[in-house]
C-alpha cells in the first residue's frame, strides 16, 4: 500500500533533518565569507557522517557521496556530474543571493542512492507448498509458470504481469513487488533507467512530493530554498511568512499563535500571517464561480487549491482543463494582500507541500511569493538557532487575522469542498450543492474518468494529491491523523464559520481585486 512510511521516524529521516539543519546553520554564518561557507560545506558530510565505518550502507564513502548531494539540494544547488571531480559548494556564490531561484527539476533522484528496486515483478516465496491443484499453472495465460523441486516458477521472460496467479494462490505465495516510490507515485510518472534505476518522467510529474517520502533508501529528494531565505533575512530585507493552516502541531501545541509568531520573529522574519485568510477569499470566488458556470456552462467544476491535483487533472484531461476552477490559489491571495501593504518585502509560503514549490515557479505567481519553505524546512531553521517551539512564551493579543473556520479547514480533505458549499448555502439557502472528494492522485483520476463521462453532473469536486490533504503532505512533521484532528479543533476555535460571512472579507476582495489588477499589469509589463 502507498504511504505506508508517511509517521514513521526513521533514519532517513533523521538524515534528511539533519541536513537541513546544517545547511541552515550555513546560511545564519552571516559573518562568513561565501569562501569560508564554501568550505565548512564541503566539510559537512565528515561532521554529519564521522568515522571511517559505514552506519547504513556498504561503504562510508557513499553515504557520504548521498549526503553530499542531499547538501546540494537542501542549498537550491543542482546534482553533480559523477563523471568528474567537483566540489559540494560549486555553484554557492550564485546560491548565496537571496534572490536566487532554483532551477527545475524539483524532485531529483540521486541515482547511486537508488537500489534498482524490481518493478511490477510476480515472484515465488517460500510460502508455496508445491500443492496437486497447481491452480497458479492452470490459470497463467501465457503458460509462464511450471514446477521445479516441487515449488512454481515463474518464467519472467514470458510473463505479461496479469496477477492471476497471485490471487488464486491459495496460501498467497506469490507476491507481486513494486518499486515503492513508483507505487506511491499517482502520476505514474516513475520508471526505469538503462541500469534498473528509478527514473522520473517531468513531462508528467506534478511534484506532489509523494515519491520522496516513500523511497525507502533515501535516494529522491527536492530543492530547497532555505538557505536564500535565510541569506535575504541576513541582508536585512523584510521577510514576512504566510503559513498555510496545516502549521497546528507541527511544532507541538494545538495552534499556539503566539509561540508560533514568536517562532518566526527568533528565525528574523519582520512578519507572519494565515493563508487561512487566502482560502476565505478562494472559497468565495469559486462559490461565485460554481454559481456562474454550473450547469448551464459547465458540467462540473473541480476546486483549485491543490495545484499537484489541478496539474494532473489538465494535463491527462485537457478537454476539461476549463473545468478546473481558475481562481487562485490561498497561497497566491494571500501574497497579494500582504505584497498591498508590504511592497517591498520578501513573502515566503510556509507549509506541508513540495507542488506548491513548482507552483510558485510560474511567471504568474513567482511575482507575488519569493519563496516556499516546508514546515519541515523550518523546523531546520529552529534546529539551527537552539529555538525550542513549545518553550516559546506566548504573547497576549497576538491572534491572526480572523479567518473562518472553513478557510482553516482547507488543511484537511474534503475541507475545500465543503467551505464552498457552505458558502453557497450562505448566500443562497435555497440552492443545493452536491460536492465529492477525493484524496490521493489515483483517486483523484478515477474522480475525474466518472466526471467526464457524467456522473458528476452539477458537483462540485474536490482534488488533493496527498491522502488526508494538506496534513499528510511531504513536508509536513506530524502524525497525519492526529494533526487532522488538530486542524479541526482549531478551524472550530475561529469567531466565524462560513468563508464570506463578515464585512471584512468584501474589504479583503476589493482590496485583492486592487492588487490582481496591478500584478496583472506587471506581468504584461
Amino acid at each position: 500500500m502507498p504511504g505506508t512510511m508517511r509517521g514513521v521516524y526513521t533514519n532517513l529521516t533523521d538524515i534528511r533533518r539533519r541536513v537541513f539543519a546544517e545547511v541552515a546553520k550555513l546560511a545564519y554564518a552571516k559573518d562568513d565569507s561565501v569562501e569560508e561557507v564554501a568550505a565548512k560545506a564541503d566539510n559537512l558530510p565528515y561532521e554529519i557522517l564521522p568515522g571511517d565505518v559505514a552506519t547504513y550502507r556498504e561503504s562510508v564513502f557513499l553515504e557520504r557521496a548521498i549526503i553530499s548531494e542531499r547538501i546540494r539540494l537542501a542549498m537550491g544547488l543542482p546534482l553533480q556530474d559523477v563523471d568528474k571531480p567537483q566540489r559540494i559548494s560549486e555553484g554557492l556564490e550564485e546560491a548565496a543571493k537571496p534572490e536566487t531561484y532554483y532551477e527545475p527539476p524539483l524532485i531529483n533522484i540521486i541515482k547511486f542512492a537508488c537500489n534498482a528496486c524490481q518493478d511490477n515483478v510476480y515472484e515465488v516465496t517460500n510460502f508455496c507448498q508445491g500443492c496437486l491443484a497447481h491452480p497458479c499453472r492452470e490459470v497463467c495465460p501465457k503458460q509462464a509458470i511450471s514446477f521445479v523441486n516441487k515449488r512454481a516458477f515463474i518464467d519472467q521472460e514470458k510473463c505479461v504481469k496479469c496477477g492471476m496467479c497471485a490471487s488464486v494462490c491459495p496460501y498467497q505465495a506469490i507476491h507481486h513487488h513494486v518499486r515503492p516510490c513508483a507505487e506511491a507515485c499517482g502520476m505514474h510518472a516513475i520508471g526505469s533507467d538503462e541500469n534498473g534505476r528509478a527514473d522520473i518522467d517531468y513531462e508528467k510529474c506534478v511534484s506532489c512530493g509523494q515519491c520522496l517520502v516513500n523511497c525507502p533508501f533515501g535516494a529522491i529528494a527536492d530543492k530547497s530554498q532555505l538557505f536564500q531565505v535565510i541569506k535575504a533575512i541576513g541582508e536585512g530585507e523584510r521577510v514576512i511568512a504566510a503559513v498555510a493552516p496545516a502549521f497546528v502541531g507541527q511544532y507541538g501545541g494545538r495552534g499556539n499563535i503566539g509561540k508560533l509568531k514568536g517562532m518566526f520573529a527568533q528565525l528574523g522574519f519582520a512578519g507572519v500571517e494565515e493563508v487561512a485568510v487566502g482560502a476565505d477569499l478562494c472559497t468565495v470566488q469559486e462559490a461565485r464561480d460554481f454559481l456562474d458556470e454550473v450547469p448551464e456552462k459547465l458540467e462540473f467544476m473541480g476546486t483549485s487549491c491543490c495545484p499537484a491535483w489541478a496539474s494532473m487533472a489538465k494535463k491527462e484531461f485537457p478537454d476539461h482543463a476549463c473545468n478546473i476552477s481558475m481562481a487562485n490559489t490561498p497561497m497566491v491571495l494571500e501574497a497579494r494582500l500582504i505584497r498591498s501593504l508590504h511592497p517591498d518585502a520578501k513573502i515566503v509560503f510556509v507549509g506541508p507541500c513540495s507542488a506548491k514549490k513548482l507552483e510558485a515557479m510560474r511567471k504568474s505567481v513567482r511575482s507575488e511569493v519569493d519563496f516556499v519553505l516546508t514546515f519541515e524546512e523550518v523546523a531546520a531553521m529552529m534546529e539551527a538557532k537552539g529555538i525550542k517551539y513549545m518553550e516559546i512564551e506566548e504573547e497576549s493579543g497576538s491572534d491572526f487575522i480572523d479567518s473562518s473556520a472553513d478557510g482553516r479547514g482547507f488543511a484537511v480533505s474534503g475541507g475545500v469542498a465543503q467551505a464552498v458549499a457552505n458558502q453557497i448555502k450562505h448566500d443562497h439557502p435555497d440552492v443545493e450543492v452536491k460536492t465529492f472528494a477525493a484524496e490521493g492522485l489515483d483517486d483523484c483520476r478515477a474522480m475525474m474518468k466518472k466526471a467526464v463521462k457524467g456522473q458528476y453532473k452539477g458537483y462540485l469536486l474536490e482534488g488533493m494529491a496527498c491522502p488526508g490533504g494538506c496534513v499528510a503532505g511531504p513536508g509536513t512533521l506530524g502524525n497525519v491523523r492526529k494533526t487532522s484532528a488538530l486542524v479541526k479543533s482549531y478551524a472550530r476555535r475561529a469567531s466565524r464559520s462560513v468563508a464570506g460571512d463578515d464585512i471584512n472579507v468584501s474589504e479583503l476582495q476589493n482590496l485583492e481585486g486592487a492588487v490582481m489588477a496591478k500584478a496583472v499589469k506587471r506581468d504584461a509589463e
